[in-house]
């Protein structure tokens, strides 16, 4: 069995984990009906089988991360020759009347608690007691097992499209024996000699090498803080504590939207997130005439249909958020032309910019002083609704990770046609998180209203057909590639919305 080490892209991820847990997380509200016993007890046990006969499709869920010493070479991912189901699997139970509010406390208190890195790095919580006989499913994944679209896609293995999906033949595991010092240092030396050889040849093709360090300039030069950011009371070190807010939302309302200003879905939703801002800012009465506040954006590097798998494949965009715009359509415009000028630069991986220790200290100096405070990503989910042990997904919600002075994260996922939105931020930073999602409610609202007269008014001037035209075409500079499960909800998951 060939070695399998983390890449530069991945072992990223485990740097700040000492103060700040890199782990992407997901609240799925599931239809619990079927998952409780005549009693009310959760039925964990036909859960963990559940769980059990589709791990063989995430062969990273019964791996362990091993650190070998000083000159074997990067981490290495090991079988778990100890893996016990149960460690990775619990129920967490609501006080009654057990409301969204208790609901979302549960999921913080569930994030706080670190993943055991003696074992495979992830975690599933159910908690029982919501109104409706709900059941709510908190995932946790480190993102050293891979980004947010490679999440997407290890969650969905556990999913089927249909409540009586056929039991599939769960093949036999034994782990594999860990490999041995000896081993370990040959894999190392062979990886070191064609890294020499890698940059051997590069330095024979000068004039290419050089082309390739130009292209990527512009892109890496974003995060030497191109243009300056407006000091606020946001830009402060993270502490441990966070708050969470959820904002329900349409996604054919969006993409409207979007369509109205020639922007993408990822545009709408940095546009709401400036305007929850602008909200935020305003009441603390920092909201500056020419306010800018810079955000973060994950920029996928996956090509090709069916490249969703594990590992960390993103690089970094650095969009400047204009929130002192006071109307909500023009600001959408003007995300949208910065954010196309920005895509089309040549954009290394994270890996790449932050391989070199001199150069990461220059760059972590360079954002210290022109600081990014916000980190938004738009993760497409599957089309149609699926199940989880024949229990209907209801709703899905994406929980980012946070870093050093990054104190707001706002993700949203497409699921079966909703738009759902997380806030998470640092409790210090964000006493007034409330305000924030009011003011990006109000700015979808009024976006939607804008689609919605529009549609009326093509409808009125030249028939419904135009309308239902516009309404399904895909928004400009929509990227094709695909983020398709493993479970039998390929054909169910949306490409992303770039």
């Amino acid at each position: 069995m060939a070695m399998e080490r983390v890449s530069a892209e991945d072992q990223i991820m485990l740097w700040p984990d000492a103060i700040w847990p890199q782990e992407n997380g997901a609240l799925v509200v599931l239809d619990g009906a079927g998952l409780l016993d005549p009693d009310g007890r959760f039925r964990i046990e036909a859960v963990r089988q559940a769980i059990g006969s589709r791990l063989h499709l995430v062969p990273r869920f019964r791996q362990v991360l091993r650190l070998p010493r000083r000159g074997l070479g990067r981490p290495v991912w090991i079988d778990d020759q100890a893996f016990d189901l149960t460690h990775h699997i619990r129920v967490v139970p609501l006080p009654a009347p057990g409301d969204e509010q208790a609901l979302l406390q549960a999921i913080e208190q569930l994030r706080r608690q670190r993943l055991d890195r003696s074992r495979p790095l992830w975690e599933m919580a159910f908690i029982a007691g919501l109104p409706c006989q709900q059941v709510g499913m908190f995932i946790k994944i480190h993102h050293v097992l891979g980004d947010g679209i490679a999440a997407v896609a290890t969650a969905s293995a556990f999913l089927d499209t249909a409540p009586d999906a056929p039991v599939r033949e769960t093949p036999a595991w034994a782990p594999e024996p860990a490999p041995t010092t000896r081993e370990l240092l040959a894999d190392n030396l062979r990886r070191r000699t064609r890294e020499v050889g890698s940059a051997l040849s590069a330095l024979a093709r000068p004039v290419t090498t050089v082309r390739h360090v130009r292209a990527a300039w512009p892109a890496t030069r974003e995060l030497f803080a191109s243009e300056p950011a407006t000091r606020t009371s946001l830009n402060r070190l993270l502490g441990q504590n966070r708050s969470l807010t959820i904002i329900r939302s349409d996604l054919e309302l969006v993409r409207r939207a979007g369509h109205l200003h020639n922007a993408t879905i990822n545009d709408v939703l940095l546009s709401i997130t400036a305007g929850g801002l602008r909200a935020l800012l305003g009441s603390r009465g920092e909201l500056a005439q020419d306010a800018i506040v810079r955000a973060y954006v994950p920029v996928t590097l996956r090509h090709g249909a069916h490249d969703n798998g594990e590992a960390n494949l993103i690089g970094q965009m650095v969009v400047p958020l204009p929130i002192a715009v006071p109307d909500p359509g023009r600001r959408l415009r003007n995300i949208a032309r910065e954010t196309a000028t920005r895509k089309a630069r040549n954009r290394p991986s994270i890996g790449t910019v932050f391989r070199s220790r001199i150069v990461s200290l220059a760059l972590l100096k360079a954002v210290n002083r022109s600081p990014v405070n916000v980190t938004t990503a738009d993760l497409p989910g599957p089309r149609q609704s699926l199940y989880f042990a024949a229990a209907r997904v209801l709703e899905m919600f994406p929980v980012l990770p946070l870093i050093g002075n990054v104190s707001l994260g706002v993700g949203a996922l497409s699921y079966a046609g909703q738009f759902n939105i997380a806030a998470i931020a640092d409790r210090d930073a964000h006493p007034d998180l409330e305000i924030f999602a009011a003011g990006l409610q109000n700015e979808l609202r009024e976006l939607h209203q804008r689609a919605r007269l529009q549609g009326r008014a093509l409808r009125a001037r030249s028939g419904p057909d135009v309308e239902a035209a516009i309404a399904h075409s895909v928004e400009p500079g929509r990227d094709r590639m695909n983020t398709a499960s493993r479970a039998g909800a390929a054909s169910a998951t949306a490409p992303p919305h770039s």
